[in-house]
C-alpha cells in the first residue's frame, strides 16, 4: 500500500536567497572605452600568469558603465579556455548588470581573434539581447597589448 505524502511535503522546496550589494557609487571604477577596461583588468589580474595559460574574465557593469565587479570564470591551458556561458550570464543577472565586458588572454602573444573567439562573441551577443543587456566589448589581452572587438567593429 502506497503512503500519500502531505501536500506541503510533496511540493516543498529549498529556499533560495540571492544577495548582492553593489559598491558605493563614488568608489566604483568607470569604463569609457576599451583602454579603461584593459587598465582595470590589468590592475585586477595576476600579470605573472598571463603568458602561462588562458583565462577568461567577466566585468559586469551598471547602467552608467560603472564596474560592479570582476570575475575570473575560466582557467584553461596554453591552447585555450572553456567558456561557461551559463556562468557568465548567471553573474550578470546576480549583479543586476545592464551590460558586460568579457576578456581573455592569448599566451602566444598574438592579438588576432580565433574562429572560436568570434563564435563565442556571437553567442554572447545573442544571449545578451535575449535578457536585455549589452555586450559592450570582448577584449583579447597579451603581456604587451590588447585587441578590442568593439574598436574593430566586430560587435
Amino acid at each position: 500500500m502506497k503512503t500519500k505524502l502531505p501536500f506541503t511535503q510533496l511540493f516543498s522546496c529549498s529556499e533560495i536567497e540571492v544577495c548582492y550589494k553593489r559598491p558605493l557609487f563614488n568608489k566604483m571604477m568607470h569604463i569609457k572605452g576599451s583602454k579603461d577596461a584593459d587598465q582595470i583588468l590589468r590592475s585586477y589580474i595576476d600579470l605573472e600568469r598571463i603568458d602561462l595559460k588562458e583565462f577568461f574574465w567577466v566585468i559586469p557593469l551598471s547602467n552608467a558603465n560603472r564596474v560592479l565587479g570582476i570575475s575570473e570564470i575560466g582557467s584553461g591551458t596554453i591552447k585555450g579556455v572553456a567558456t561557461n556561458i551559463h556562468e557568465i550570464y548567471q553573474l550578470v543577472l546576480l549583479t543586476n548588470a545592464s551590460s558586460l565586458i568579457v576578456a581573455h588572454n592569448h599566451p602566444s602573444g598574438t592579438l588576432k581573434p580565433s574562429a572560436n573567439d568570434k563564435q563565442i562573441t556571437k553567442k554572447l551577443m545573442k544571449l545578451a539581447e535575449l535578457i536585455d543587456v549589452t555586450l559592450l566589448d570582448h577584449l583579447i589581452i597579451t603581456s604587451e597589448s590588447y585587441f578590442s572587438f568593439s574598436d574593430n567593429h566586430m560587435l
